[in-house]
């Protein structure tokens, strides 16, 4: 599991949906002169069993609303240490207590598809990767602020 798979786990997201949130390994590319065979075009839109195929990316049927914010607040109430959350990303990953090493963000921007711009510059890239994580909290049940999310 990646960090952002362990992060959705510290905020109580659940083993599920931290495996569900994990991006998809990109497929292999075609040897040269291989043709790829089209995905269910002989079979048509039925796998063999004759069941419909799964939608590619389709959501879980359930998906649990975290409030994020206030775990976060919660973390943040009972640690020592005066951690900006909201906007610095090494301080949510110090107060979900993982790894905020530049290595580690480095291993999270590519995990969330980081912009190659962004790869060289720290500052940016930190800027990025916390808006990223942010969104991806909420598109994976967490409740974010309109405010956090821009």
């Amino acid at each position: 599991m990646g960090l952002f798979g362990k992060i959705l786990e510290k905020l109580g997201f659940g083993p599920d949906v931290a495996k569900a949130a994990m991006p998809p390994k990109p497929a292999p590319a075609p040897k040269a002169g291989i043709k790829a065979k089209p995905a269910q075009a002989a079979r048509g839109p039925y796998p063999a069993q004759g069941k419909p195929a799964p939608a590619a990316g389709k959501a879980p049927a359930y998906m649990p609303v975290v409030d994020v914010v206030a775990k976060l607040e919660g973390l943040a109430a009972k640690n020592p240490q005066k951690l900006n959350w909201k906007t610095s990303i090494v301080d949510l990953l110090k107060l979900l207590d993982l790894d905020s090493s530049p290595e580690a963000r480095k291993e999270l921007a590519i995990e969330l598809h980081a912009p190659a711009a962004s790869m060289g510059d720290s500052a940016a890239l930190n800027t990025w990767l916390h808006k990223a994580v942010l969104r991806q909290l909420a598109l994976n049940g967490g409740n974010i602020p309109k405010e956090l999310l821009d």
